[in-house]
């Protein structure tokens, strides 16, 4: 089962991926994650990426496409994967296509999470409102500015892999909104459709 989900920041993709992972033990590729992982391993292209950073530039495409193909030839994606957080643009889609055909495989399925964007903003401060009570620390982007911006940023660069999806006739929607268990099972539901090994 390989599936990308798609959906703005607090969307709950992080929390759904989770489940996903425990029910069917696939990984949960997340490039922050994975970059922070080829850095550390020393691998040829964690070496190239840890040059750009440290030089404090952003990672570019190519690197991040790089490291995402280094990511699936591990062996705990032989059954599949979910991407979360990339692709984030159309290049990094068209990359994926590319990089899956090359190895054979295809993706089963993409899934929005739609969600209503200023349900979302009382959803995140929330989010922060626990983490303090909690004694925990508040994520840098659990506020309505930084928010916001993440949120424009989201709109102006992954939203129209919605389109790119569809089109593909790769796309299936789940409502975001509704409560976590129900958006479990119809995730669950769109995947035996999908034909996904369940």
């Amino acid at each position: 089962m390989r599936l990308i989900l798609l959906g703005p920041p607090g969307a709950g993709k992080g929390t759904q991926a989770q489940r996903l992972v425990e029910k069917h033990g696939i990984p949960q590729l997340s490039t922050g994650d994975m970059l922070r992982a080829a850095v550390a391993a020393q691998t040829p292209v964690g070496v190239k990426a840890k040059a750009v950073m440290d030089a404090g530039e952003l990672v570019s495409d190519a690197i991040v496409n790089a490291i995402v193909a280094e990511r699936i030839d591990q062996p705990d994606c032989a059954n599949g994967f979910i991407l979360d957080g990339y692709p984030r643009t159309l290049p990094q889609a068209d990359a994926v296509g590319a990089m899956l055909d090359e190895r054979g495989l295809s993706l089963n399925t993409v899934i929005e999470l739609v969600v209503d964007d200023k349900a979302l903003v009382g959803r995140i401060l929330k989010r922060a409102e626990q983490a303090k009570a909690a004694g925990q620390a508040v994520r840098k982007d659990d506020n309505a500015e930084v928010f916001d911006e993440r949120l424009r940023e989201y709109y102006k660069k992954t939203a129209p892999l919605i389109g790119y999806y569809y089109a593909k006739g790769l796309l299936q929607t789940v409502d975001g909104m509704a409560e976590m268990d129900k958006v479990t099972a119809s995730i669950a539901a769109l995947l035996a459709k999908a034909g996904a090994k369940m």
